[in-house]
């Protein structure tokens, strides 16, 4: 594909970038979860990634999810950006491991 991203930094929260793709409706928010209590939207797609240590979560907004692809792609431009692009994309929160383990039980 050749499609082109784009980065808008949040000047108050240097942990927190917005990701834009250009020419589509793709509008991500990037989260540091270890800085902020994130707490994820129902009607928004999320995805989450361990990047060296640091637990972050990629939430859309206003998008049209008829193409979570697009997402996964963005969340892979964004990990040769940070200098990262081994970076595990992962499709859950893993802060909810315990939450997982007594479902189970």
């Amino acid at each position: 594909m050749n499609d082109v991203f784009l980065i808008a930094e949040d000047p108050e929260n240097e942990c927190r970038d917005i990701i834009f793709h250009r020419g589509g409706s793709l509008r991500m928010r990037v989260y540091c979860l270890s800085d902020e209590n994130f707490v994820a939207n129902p009607n928004e797609l999320q995805f989450y990634a361990d990047n060296s240590g640091e637990l972050l979560a990629f939430e859309t907004y206003n998008f049209d999810i008829d193409d979570p692809g697009l997402v996964i792609e963005a969340i892979r431009w964004y990990a040769k950006y940070i200098k990262n692009p081994e970076m595990e994309i992962l499709p859950e929160d893993p802060r909810t491991d315990i939450n997982h383990s007594t479902a189970h039980e």
